[in-house]
């Protein structure tokens, strides 16, 4: 079974939350691309929509936006996704991933861009309940 790491980030807030996914609810990325839109039910944020937006897998090999499928290949770069030359006008061979979510994936990025009713804190589980106001003591 697949094992996924999703950093889902919430541009409103500019925050980032690691949400772990698991069996069926990994079972339904594979296969997904970069650029999807995908129901955040699998995440455990239901009412939201999030996109898909790159990852990398257990060697680190990012995923390239314009690469199809999920292997990993070797290309010639002068920039982008992967590497950031040092010298003007430098390319250089380096190996990357396709954009498809396959089981070896390791993490997911993904950004929110549908909102749901409650936050992201709240169906987390990462916001503190509201306490009742303590009552003043006796005299």
């Amino acid at each position: 079974m697949a094992n996924f790491k999703v950093v889902v980030s919430d541009p409103k807030e500019g925050r980032a939350y690691q949400i772990d996914v698991k069996d069926a609810e990994a079972n339904a990325l594979i296969g997904k691309s970069i650029g999807d839109v995908v129901d955040g039910a699998v995440f455990g944020l239901s009412g939201y929509k999030v996109k898909i937006t790159g990852g990398c897998d257990g060697s680190g090999f990012v995923m390239k936006p314009d690469l199809l499928g999920p292997r990993r290949q070797r290309i010639l770069m002068a920039v982008g996704v992967g590497y950031t030359p040092k010298h003007p006008g430098q390319r250089r061979r380096k190996m990357v991933r396709g954009k498809e979510v396959a089981p070896d994936i390791v993490q997911i990025n993904a950004k929110v861009v549908e909102y749901g009713s409650k936050s992201i804190k709240a169906l987390l589980g990462l916001e503190a309940p509201a306490e009742a106001p303590a009552e003043a003591p006796a005299e």
